[in-house]
């Protein structure tokens, strides 16, 4: 019994050994393989996706191309929403439901200090449009007027009662929670306002300098996940898997040549490149300046005889998008690696689901708030005036004297120019 029972434990041993036969579906899953890493481009389930990511893209882009058809407004106040879904996002990150039972009001806490970092953002950006508003009433220009005069009083009054807010609510066995909160707090309104309260400058500055810099970036998105789709096999950074090089580099040219391209087409047009200097939503009409006036140029003998444009008619802001297109193909992805790394860092694939395909709302603007920063800190440097301009002056004088000052400032400019006007006759 014993000789059977060992002979038995062989046989089985001696079976458990041999090599097992694969099924035709792993030897396929081993050869899509190369060096540990899965082959992108033989990747079975990213056609459902690609389907889905689709569907949402096409929605976006139709939505989005309404809102700038509707005007400045509108699209401020989608970056308001924007804003607002990317901060509930950020602030459910890290919330522990069974702490938050024991911290009531934290929540609205939180959403208290979001508001009144808006508060503060917009109303420094936005009070010169608010002045050329209300200028026709008395009464709603000296409110308006005396709110923005005492706005950063206002604002800072608002965040010391969050704050006493805040230390009032602290509890025993939960200080470590809360003030992990109250740091995450700040960081999602640095990273939220910090970054992409440049969007709205930028809206106001024209909508060329918003259009511009988002359609580069949804550009650069689609064309890497296209090349990467089908062609994608070089992994380009192991903080996003699914990135290749081939997938960025293909998305780099695209992205340079279509910045060029499409800065002509959208400088031709006066909706997109006036600046709005007041919150109304008519049509705007301005001299489109130096920028968006074609410069032409002779080919010469660079073309021969039969080809039939002699010379290039070529905007000078066309050479600055160049500079643009370069940024967002190079340097605003890395936003999206960061994005990518903090993902892993809390073990989440994405931020939400607002967006089939796509992820979160957050998702979608890791890129886009690095970009508006560029565009902003770009405009200023080396497109807006550096010089005194009217718009300026009046800005200075209507932010800084009283309703007195400014009527005093008018009488004497008129005595000014009557005064002229005799010497001259």
């Amino acid at each position: 019994m014993q000789r059977d029972t060992s002979s038995s434990d062989v046989s089985a041993s001696h079976v458990g050994r041999v090599r097992r036969r694969k099924h035709p579906t792993e030897a396929t899953t081993d050869g899509n393989r190369a060096n540990g890493q899965p082959l992108l481009v033989n990747d079975q389930n990213k056609y459902k996706s690609m389907l889905i990511r689709t569907y949402s893209t096409v929605w976006m882009i139709g939505g989005f191309a309404f809102i700038i058809y509707m005007g400045h407004l509108y699209i401020w106040a989608m970056v308001v929403v924007i804003q607002i879904y990317m901060a509930r996002e950020l602030f459910n990150l890290l919330r522990k439901s069974s702490e938050e039972k024991q911290l009531p009001g934290f929540r609205l806490l939180n959403w208290h200090f979001f508001f009144t970092a808006m508060l503060y953002t917009y109303g420094r950006f936005l009070s010169r449009q608010l002045m050329n508003t209300v200028t026709s009433d008395h009464l709603l220009y000296k409110v308006v007027s005396g709110l923005i005069k005492y706005q950063m009083f206002i604002c800072y009054f608002l965040y010391i009662a969050g704050f006493v807010w805040f230390i009032l609510t602290l509890k025993k066995k939960t200080y470590k929670y809360q003030f992990k909160q109250y740091a995450w707090m700040l960081m999602i309104l640095l990273t939220v306002f910090g970054q992409s309260a440049f969007t709205v400058a930028n809206i106001f500055e024209g909508i060329f300098w918003f259009l511009l810099p988002a359609s580069l970036i949804v550009i650069n998105d689609i064309f890497a996940y296209l090349f990467g789709f089908f062609l994608g096999r070089t992994p380009l950074i192991k903080l996003s898997p699914k990135k290749t090089w081939e997938g960025f580099i293909g998305a780099s040219v695209t992205t340079i040549i279509s910045a060029f391209l499409l800065a002509n087409v959208m400088g031709r047009s006066q909706w997109l490149t006036c600046p709005r200097k007041d919150l109304s939503t008519g049509w705007l009409y301005c001299d489109p300046g130096p920028m968006f006036k074609p410069e032409h140029y002779s080919l010469g003998e660079w073309v021969p005889h039969w080809f039939p444009w002699k010379e290039l008619a070529i905007m000078p802001v066309q050479w600055h998008a160049l500079a643009l297109g370069l940024f967002a193909s190079i340097i605003a992805p890395f936003g999206g690696f960061f994005a990518s790394g903090f993902k892993r860092a809390f073990k989440i694939k994405d931020f939400g689901d607002s967006i089939p395909g796509h992820g979160g709302i957050t998702d979608r603007m890791d890129c886009q708030m690095v970009m508006a920063v560029f565009a902003y800190i770009y405009h200023q440097s080396f497109i807006a005036p550096q010089n005194f301009s009217v718009v300026i002056i009046l800005d200075q004088i209507i932010r800084n004297l009283t309703y007195e000052e400014q009527k005093y400032i008018y009488e004497q400019l008129g005595e000014m120019f009557h005064a002229r006007q005799l010497a001259q006759s």
